[in-house]
Parts: structure tokens; sequence; C-alpha cells
């Protein structure tokens, strides 16, 4: 993931604003409680945690990412916006990572990933591990991909082809991956449709 986002880090944001669509949706949706603890698994630029603590300023952020390039440029945005104090940064793996270990919580509040199944090669695991963090009554948040099952399939084949060529893959099974670990962990899941399916939102509850 380093060598991938190397380069690309610098324009990462100025590129993705026009296709990773449904972001800023999942992120005005989070309200966590006051005082509340907000995890984003894939954290990337720290984009999202800027604009979601922003949003909601009583809460705690933090934030992981595999790739130590990714967290340098988001650390360097945090800095910029004058928020390294309410958002916390490490670098984790998001199929298996020790959130005590990494920010002293064992739990949170919100937990939220945008964008980044589609390019975990173990999605489910990730999913798993992002729900198994969640406090007692509370949520994890998704959005990604979706099958563009209401667009032209000549759209769908285009955006396909080109996406496989960033080893981006949207997540065909993600509907059902949700039911399997909301019946394993005692949650309850969600999957919505966005944008005539171009992304697909989903949730997991406490």
């Amino acid at each position: 993931m380093d060598a991938i986002y190397r380069s690309q880090r610098h324009f990462y944001d100025l590129t993705r604003k026009y296709y990773l669509l449904g972001r800023d949706r999942l992120i005005a949706g989070l309200a966590p409680p006051p005082q509340g603890t907000v995890l984003e698994v894939g954290c990337g630029t720290g984009r999202n945690l800027i604009a979601a603590a922003r949003r909601f300023p009583d809460a705690r952020y933090f934030g992981i990412d595999i790739s130590r390039e990714m967290l340098a440029t988001a650390r360097t945005n945090i800095a910029r916006a004058g928020l390294s104090d309410r958002i916390a940064l490490a670098q984790g793996d998001a199929t298996a990572f020790d959130a005590p270990s990494l920010f002293g919580v064992a739990q949170f509040d919100r937990v939220f990933q945008s964008y980044t199944l589609s390019m975990i090669p173990d999605w489910q695991g990730a999913l798993r591990e992002g729900a198994a963090k969640l406090a007692p009554g509370g949520r994890l948040d998704l959005v990604d991909f979706g099958q563009q099952e209401r667009l032209p399939r000549a759209f769908r084949r285009a955006l396909f082809a080109w996406l496989a060529q960033f080893d981006v893959a949207p997540r065909a099974t993600l509907g059902s991956a949700l039911a399997e670990i909301a019946t394993a962990q005692g949650l309850s899941a969600a999957l919505t449709p966005l944008y005539r399916g171009y992304a697909w939102a989903g949730r997991l509850s406490a």
C-alpha cells in the first residue's frame, strides 16, 4: 500500500471527490453521542475524520491505516486543520488490530469504513473486526462501490474494468456478509443502494 500511495496521497482527495460518492452522507449520519468515540478504519488522508470532527465537535476521533505514507499525509492535514488534539492516528491492519494498545480505547460508539472494503483482500475479516470493536449501542457504517444495478451495463463494465487496474473490486456479496456477521455477533444489519446502485451503504447496529 505504501508503494501505491507514495505519490497518490498528494492528489488523492482532489481526484476521489468525483467518484467516491456517499462519503459525506455517511459522515452526516454518524451522530455520535456527546463525548462519544468514533473510529475510521482505513482513514487514508484524514479527510473524513476532519469532516466528522468539524461536524460533531463533542466526540473523540481515531483512525487506523495500514499505509505509513497515507498516515503521514493525514497527520499533516489534521495538524493544518487544528485538530491534532481531537484526532488520534495509528498504523494498523483493518483485519486485526489491538485498539487498547493503539489508542487506550477498547470499544467505539461509531466505527466507519469508507471505500476500504473494495481494496482489502480479506474484506469480510475487516468487517468482522470493525463490528467486534463496537461499544454497547454502537454502530458500524460503511459506504463502498455497489454493483451499478440500475445503471447501464456498459457503464458497469467500464467502471469495473477501470477499478480493476487499481486492484479495487466492488463486493457483490456485501449484503450476505453483513447478515452473517450480524447473526454471529448479535447485531442488526442493513444495506441501502445509493445513486441507482453506484454505491452501497451498509450498517451493523449493536
